[in-house]
Parts: structure tokens; C-alpha cells; sequence
């Protein structure tokens, strides 16, 4: 099922502007983010066919089935929340069996987790990014040689330049298990071509091993940094995979404001913990920002990174507050929830 097909079917109950324009946090460069409801057929729904989730291939545009909304709202899923209480001004369409639908039959003091958890991510994606520009990680890969050192003197050099110094080829050598001594080899030399080498190709992820015979002489002791390797690996992947889906337009804003952060993430903290502030004291959802001149200043990387995660933590705290004094119940009464789903549900199959 594609988005055309629930206009076409007229299967859409509730459609709305979400993302930045709802907040009112929009710029020239901002998207435009749809989200909705949309409503299956009695057969579909009681039958095999029953789909959760529709959206486009960029995920800027969600319908979520009924049940599946209802099930987000009955553990205070904030993206979810804030659907329910789209602005008027953000509202483009909206059937009205969905005004029984109160926000406050359905907040709960689950939304210090759900909004500070959403927040901390959005603190993780920054923090990130922040890595990724201050340490950029060259295209060239690094081959398992690279994290392959031998004794020399009183210290250890790299096997590469063990096997310079020498004039020896990696290709040439056998390595052998030392017992006890993990990721510990002896290394042999042949010029005859009787080992399998310290790596059988330059794209090896593994040691190669070699038989020895009892004359051979062992040159030294090789150490291979596994557990380096493996980090390298993955970081090299997460970077490269980083740059070739990021957001140009984002990353050239980060580039631009030369905080080293992600500026449109900081944004989001801010609002997820001050939106959470406002659940635990006034029991109610703002999805338009009234502190909008701040966030957008967050957003354009006007303030350095430290300031931030001071001002954020203050936040935390102040959230942490709110709800321990909050008359919001524990978690919201899944039998009202289960009431109103069944009986939203029946008024549009009695039509």
C-alpha cells in the first residue's frame, strides 16, 4: 500500500504539517513533513492484510493505521503526542470522530522517559556528528598489517617498517601461535616461498598461519592489535556509510557555523526537554514553540558546544523535578485507551 493509494481510497483521518513548520521553527531550508492516520477497511483490518505503517521512500511523509496510533499514544510516544496536538494552523484535515481523542484522558508521567530518552538521542546524534568532523577518517583504508608490531630494542615498531628496514616481504613470512600469549606469533622467513604469509591478500581480515620446521629460526615476535582492527573497521564503515548518506544541507550548516556539532539536533534537546517541562507542570502538550527565537538561535549554531550541554543539563534536572511533583498518573489508563479505539473504530464501520 503507497500513500496514493490511501488518498485515492479515502482511507485518511487525520492528515497534518508536522516537523518544523508545526513547531513554527521553519527556515527557507526547511522540509516539508507530513504525518497522519488513516483508517483500513473492516476486511483488511480483521483479516491477513492489516498494515501498520505507510510512508514514502524519503520517510518525510507517515500514515500510521488506527491501532497503531493508538497503541504509540498508550505509551506516550512523543512524535505520536505531538500528531494528536497539531496546531490548528498545521491541520489539513481532520475527521471529527478523532475530537474524542483527549490529550490529557492519555499523558502520563511515562513522558519523562519517552521525551528525555528522545532528547538524549538526539544529544548522541550531535555528539556524533561532533566526532565525525573533528576526526575525519581518510578514504585510503587501512590494511591489518597497519595494527601488526614487532619486539625491537627495548620497544616495539610497526611491521611494516620492521619489513622495510630488512628488505623483507610479508609475503615471504610465517607466523606461528605462541601458547598462552593471545594474538602473539612467532615470525619466520623464507625467500623460498615456503609460508603462507602474514596476510594472504591486502583486503585479509585475518592473521595467516604457517607450518615451520624444527630448523627454521624465528626472526622476532609479532603482536597483531585485534581489538584495534576491529575498532578501525567499524568506525571507518559508520564514517564512510555517514558520508555518503548525510544531509548535505545540514552538514554544510554545521560547516558553516564552525561549532563542530549538530546544530538542528542541539535544537531538538531543547525542545524535547522543555516540552517535557510543560507535560510534568501544566499536563498539557505545546507543539508550537514559544521560545522560538532561542531554538532557532540553538539551531543556527549560535552558542558554543559546552554551554549547551551545561544549559541541558539544567534542563534535565528541572524535567526531573517537574514530574516527581506532577499529578500525572504513573501510566495512562490502557482500559480508556482500549474503550476509546474500540468505539472511534465501530463509528466509522457503523457509517
Amino acid at each position: 500500500m503507497t500513500i496514493e493509494d490511501l488518498r485515492k481510497r479515502g482511507l485518511i483521518i487525520l492528515e497534518c504539517i508536522s516537523g518544523s513548520r508545526a513547531y513554527g521553527l521553519d527556515t527557507p531550508a526547511s522540509d516539508l513533513d507530513i504525518k497522519g492516520v488513516f483508517l483500513l477497511p473492516k476486511d483488511e483490518f480483521y483479516g491477513l492484510n492489516y498494515t501498520p505503517q505507510v510512508s514514502n521512500e524519503s520517510n518525510d511523509i507517515v500514515f500510521y493505521e488506527f491501532n497503531r496510533f493508538m497503541e504509540l499514544l498508550s505509551v506516550n510516544n512523543p512524535n505520536i503526542l505531538e500528531l494528536l496536538n497539531t496546531p490548528e494552523s498545521a491541520i489539513i484535515y481532520k475527521h471529527p470522530y478523532l475530537d474524542d481523542l483527549k490529550s490529557e484522558d492519555i499523558l502520563s508521567k511515562l513522558c519523562k522517559n519517552t521525551f528525555g530518552r528522545f532528547a538524549l538521542s538526539q544529544i548522541i546524534k550531535a555528539k556524533g556528528l561532533k566526532k565525525k568532523i573533528v576526526n575525519p577518517i581518510p578514504k585510503e583504508r587501512k590494511d591489518l598489517l597497519s595494527f601488526c608490531y614487532v619486539n625491537y630494542n627495548q620497544g616495539s615498531i610497526s611491521v611494516h617498517d620492521y619489513l622495510m628496514s630488512n628488505h623483507l616481504k610479508q609475503e615471504n613470512c610465517g607466523l606461528v601461535k605462541i601458547p598462552h600469549m593471545n594474538d602473539v606469533y612467532g615470525l619466520y622467513y623464507s625467500e623460498e616461498g615456503l609460508f603462507n604469509g602474514i596476510v594472504k591478500s591486502s583486503e585479509s581480515n585475518e592473521i595467516s598461519l604457517s607450518s615451520v620446521g624444527k630448523d627454521d629460526s624465528q626472526l622476532c615476535l609479532l603482536y597483531f592489535n585485534r581489538n584495534g582492527y576491529s575498532m578501525y573497521c567499524k568506525e571507518y564503515r559508520e564514517y564512510w556509510e555517514w558520508v555518503e548518506k548525510r544531509n548535505e544541507v545540514r552538514y554544510e550548516n554545521t560547516q558553516s557555523h564552525g561549532k563542530n556539532y549538530d546544530a538542528k539536533n542541539m535544537m531538538h534537546v531543547f525542545r524535547l526537554l522543555d516540552m517535557a517541562i510543560e507535560i510534568g507542570i501544566e499536563r498539557k502538550i505545546n507543539v508550537k514553540r514559544p521560545n522560538k527565537n532561542f531554538l532557532l538561535d540553538v539551531k543556527s549554531g549560535k552558542f558554543e558546544y559546552n554551554d549547551l550541554m551545561t544549559w541541558a543539563n539544567e534542563r534535565q534536572m528541572k524535567m526531573e523535578k517537574a514530574f516527581d511533583n506532577s499529578p500525572l498518573p504513573d501510566k495512562p489508563d490502557i482500559n480508556l485507551i482500549n474503550k476509546l479505539t474500540y468505539q472511534i473504530r465501530n463509528r466509522f464501520y457503523d457509517e
